[in-house]
């Protein structure tokens, strides 16, 4: 039995742990060989997890590794990228290699340099290119121990980091009691109690004299193979109550027990003693110095350090050690209250105001006997700090201790009000509302109740209580009107976006009480501004219907292509190219798109940038561009996961049933389903049948696709419901019910003609040739498929060849309908919209005409994240820029080139130019 003489309970042995220890360096041995690896340690506290870490280290150091070491403190959670510093520092001279706005982002939020608040996921990316750079060197190993106690702007770019690290020889591993959403879907190795024979050998270890083989089964039993209940519990026991074992604790959980084992015999030290190890307890920095400057100032000699150290309990050496953070939490707790605070204050009268203002700030407040509004506003200053660093959770934290300490009325009602937006804005929604309820018991004027409105509508909406956010926001809206007009706009604008989401909840219609509200608002004060253009054609649409929304909504889509960053920011959210959309520009849409997209990026908004590439890669799907789509679409996912957003499926949902792929479109259409609840018709739900209509027609199954497109186009208010209006024309006509075909084109000419767009009239056109004869059809066939190569819109201009197509074969002209329908065909079989291709296929061949199967080799086909790293490649990006775009490092860029190369068969990048332009449109050989 080895047992380390420093760290008793944190014991291995020759032969057990073997399972862990081989797991370990499996990991070693992988990292070395150049690839990544994540693994969580999970285990009771006293489990063995530490010792593993231990191991790991010495191995990894000796196999040639660097070893990077953390250790979460749990005082110093509240301290943002406190956790991540500890890992960074020494690696910090590498950071000059990193991209300027990677770089910035590190310095400023370990408050280096000062700047604009970072994302604290592009913080996440700063962290991965920093050690992709230092494993380039030699390989690296990264050890987190007690991760529950990391602060959780920490936690979760580490978290970030396990998750996005592919071809690098970096290995993350992490020792926790739980894992926590920061490690959700890592590799996990849970560690547990030793066998029973390990644990008899361990505890015989401990014990100065022999003992009842009973009493010792008895003992392994109740700690489980816990090795440091194995060697505390015991102690303090006197012989004859080990002997019948009458003097072992009761059936309490068995961490308090450890922790009374502690307490034990730190109530065995000289009182003195006990004050020193309650002080070093009470500042979690480990600085010798501090401490030492600390008991100065409380009389405390130096020479009452040594019982507490031959004791084994505390180290003082380079840094203030104890034996386990059990030990620490017992040596705190066993200072009564008042006796905490004095050693709170001694330790903050000792910290420089200058270097370490925010912990000199959590001293004083944990010394506070009593509201103290001068510490309340080293506090607040504190939480700026704290934000302007991106540490959302940390400012969250300061700022709910400042009101704790906020005596005045009004300042801590308004203290209060700003902790619980910045707990919603760190994802805390519980706490927000909690803050809420503090701040609205006290005397909140007008101004502050209507922004307190408006922050719990925000918190239902963010947290997924969207039948409850849209009248949340809209009495927010109303009551702030008197106040702040601007502001006052943007929550209408939150209000529409969330009812346009749920729909109809309870049988209601909040989303016309949101559009009557809206034309109820004064005019501007000046010219109107974007916000305004776009409120004022969204509350039209929603009252008045299309053709008088249309003018107005056209304003906006022209004003919205050029909006400031901060906007796109602010509200650009709600709307990304809504404007565009409702008035059938998608040009305008496809640009805003675009451009967003770029803002957003820049900006390192990496919360918000999942729903603008969604946006972008639906506008993509509308130009055929399938792989574009692909690309952006699944970049919007991985950032959505690595950020925690929660977004609806239904961003897939078009390009599947285009790709007409019914087993997986049917699936996300049931998932969409599941997600609005009973009676509602939001959103999702509308999106979700609208996409059924495309892939029925596209199938042939047309009397599926009249139901889908009939409820999808049940309420015209909403601004998705007439895309549905084409496919129920197709579908209805098909299915010879002319009368529902012809209302259905009637509603959709209320929404087209007062656009004018090729786009608008080609679809127009298309429909109303379904339902016209002769010369009339041919003619309105010939004026959509004129329309629609106006624009870029392929998989509608090939829809067009054929529908054309199919009325040509039915009117018995072969030859017309075989040119239109070979033209189809190609097209539809280019974008990969499978299903129509094959419609067109169908009717192809029953003109007579021949058709040649496409061969695809599936061996070379890329994925989606292989396509857009390819593409980014062709078009002259370096790794690291690519990287920085896809949340990657440079080194796993290059690995995925080396793999994209052996598929396209090529060896360089100036040879994807051609290779990419040989390939079909759909992303396959061609």
């Amino acid at each position: 039995m080895i047992v380390d003489p420093w760290r008793p309970g944190r014991a291995t042995s020759l032969t057990d742990r073997r399972a862990e220890r081989d797991a370990l360096d499996r990991l070693i041995a992988a990292v070395r060989a150049g690839e990544s690896r994540a693994l969580v340690l999970r285990g009771d506290p006293g489990v063995g997890k530490t010792v593993l870490l231990d191991y790991l280290a010495g191995q990894a150091s000796g196999a040639g590794c660097r070893v990077g070491l953390v250790a979460g403190v749990q005082s110093e959670m509240e301290l943002a990228f406190a956790g991540l510093h500890q890992l960074c520092a020494p690696m910090l001279s590498h950071a000059e290699r990193l991209p300027a706005p990677q770089r910035d982002a590190l310095r400023t939020a370990f408050g280096i340099s000062t700047g604009p608040p970072p994302d604290r996921f592009f913080v996440g990316l700063a962290v991965l290119s920093l050690l992709s750079e230092v494993a380039g060197d030699r390989p690296l190993v990264c050890l987190i121990d007690d991760e529950q106690w990391l602060d959780q702007a920490s936690a979760q770019a580490l978290g970030f980091v396990a998750r996005r690290v592919a071809a690098d020889p970096v290995g993350l591993v992490f020792a926790a009691r739980d894992s926590g959403a920061e490690l959700v879907g890592l590799p996990e190795l849970e560690v547990t109690g030793l066998a029973d024979s390990d644990a008899r050998a361990l505890l015989d270890s401990a014990l100065a004299g022999p003992l009842d083989a009973r009493v010792r089964d008895l003992i392994v039993a109740e700690t489980r193979g816990n090795p440091l209940a194995l060697l505390e519990l015991p102690r303090g026991l006197s012989p004859a109550e080990l002997a019948g074992g009458f003097g072992l604790p009761g059936a309490a959980p068995l961490t308090g027990r450890i922790q009374d084992s502690f307490a034990d015999q730190l109530g065995a030290l000289p009182a003195e003693t006990r004050r020193l190890l309650q002080l070093a307890a009470a500042d979690p920095s480990g600085d010798r110095a501090l401490v030492w400057r600390a008991a100065g100032r409380l009389g405390i000699r130096f020479h009452v350090a040594a019982p507490a150290v031959e004791a084994g309990l505390v180290e003082f050496g380079a840094r203030v050690r104890f034996r386990h953070p059990l030990a620490r939490s017992a040596a705190y707790r066993s200072a009564p209250f008042t006796a905490r605070q004095q050693l709170h204050a001694a330790l903050a009268e000792v910290t420089d105001p200058i270097a370490d203002p925010d912990r000199r700030a959590w001293h004083r407040a944990q010394a506070a006997a009593g509201p103290d509004e001068q510490v309340a506003a080293e506090l607040e200053r504190s939480a700026g700090r704290a934000q302007a660093r991106g540490g959302l959770a940390a400012a969250a934290a300061f700022l709910e201790r400042s009101v704790a300490l906020t005596a005045d009325p009004v300042r801590h009602a308004e203290r209060a009000l700003a902790a619980a937006m910045a707990s919603l804005q760190a994802g805390a929604f519980g706490k927000a509302l909690d803050l809420l309820a503090t701040a609205e018991a006290g005397p909140l004027d007008e101004f502050q109740r209507a922004r307190a409105d408006l922050l719990r509508g925000h918190v239902a909406f963010a947290s997924g209580l969207g039948s409850d956010a849209p009248p949340m926001l809209l009495k927010a809206a109303k009551r702030l009107e008197p106040f702040d007009l601007e502001l006052a706009r943007e929550a209408y604008l939150a209000a529409w976006a969330a009812a346009v989401d749920v729909g109809r909840p309870g049988g209601g219609d909040v989303l016309v009480d949101v559009c009557r509200a809206i034309r109820a608002l004064p005019p501007p004060p000046s010219a109107p501004r974007e916000l305004d253009l776009l409120l004022d054609g969204l509350a039209l649409l929603g009252t008045e219907g299309r053709g008088a929304a249309a003018p107005t909504l056209r304003q906006a889509a022209e004003a919205l292509a050029d909006i400031p960053v901060g906007d796109v920011l602010r509200w650009g959210w709600a709307i990304a190219p809504t404007g565009s959309i409702l008035v059938w520009d998608f040009e305008g849409m496809l640009a805003i798109a675009e451009r967003q997209v770029r803002l957003v990026r820049s900006a390192g908004a990496l919360a918000q940038l999942p729903i603008h590439l969604a946006a972008l890669g639906i506008a993509r799907v509308w130009t055929g561009d399938f792989a574009g789509a692909e690309s952006a679409l699944a970049e919007s996912d991985s950032v959505a996961v690595a950020t925690g957003s929660r977004l609806a499926p239904f961003k897939w949902l078009r390009l599947r049933a285009l790709q007409g792929r019914e087993a997986e479109a049917t699936a996300l259409i049931a998932a969409v389903a599941e997600r609005a609840a009973p009676g509602e018709q939001g959103q999702a739900a509308t999106i979700g049948q609208w996409a059924a209509a495309v892939l029925y027609n596209g199938l042939a199954g047309y009397q599926k696709a009249v139901s889908a497109a009939r409820r999808a186009a049940s309420e015209a208010r909403y601004p998705w419901t007439m895309w549905a209006l084409p496919e129920l024309v197709e579908a209805a006509a098909r299915t010879g019910d002319a009368e529902l075909a012809r209302d259905a084109l009637e509603r959709l000419a209320e929404a087209t003609r007062p656009c004018g767009t090729d786009f608008a009239l080609g679809i127009e056109a298309r429909c109303r040739a379904l339902l016209s004869e002769g010369a009339s059809a041919d003619d309105l066939y010939r004026e959509a498929v004129g329309r629609l190569s106006r624009t870029r819109l392929r998989p509608e201009l090939a829809r067009a060849h054929l529908l054309y197509g199919e009325w040509l074969r039915r009117a018995a002209r072969r030859m017309d309908a075989r040119e239109q329908l070979r033209t189809a065909h190609g097209m539809l079989a280019a974008i990969g919209m499978e299903a129509f291709a094959d419609r067109a296929r169908r009717e192809l061949i029953a003109t007579g005409g021949k058709v040649r199967k496409r061969s695809v080799e599936t061996r070379d086909q890329l994925t989606p994240q292989e396509e857009q790293i390819a593409q980014l490649a062709r078009d002259g990006r370096t790794n690291m820029e690519i990287g920085a775009q896809l949340f990657l490092s440079a080194r796993t860029v290059e690995w995925h080139l080396h793999k994209i190369f052996t598929k396209l068969g090529i060896g360089s990048r100036q040879q994807l130019h051609l290779a990419l332009a040989q390939r079909g449109e759909d992303g396959r050989p061609a």
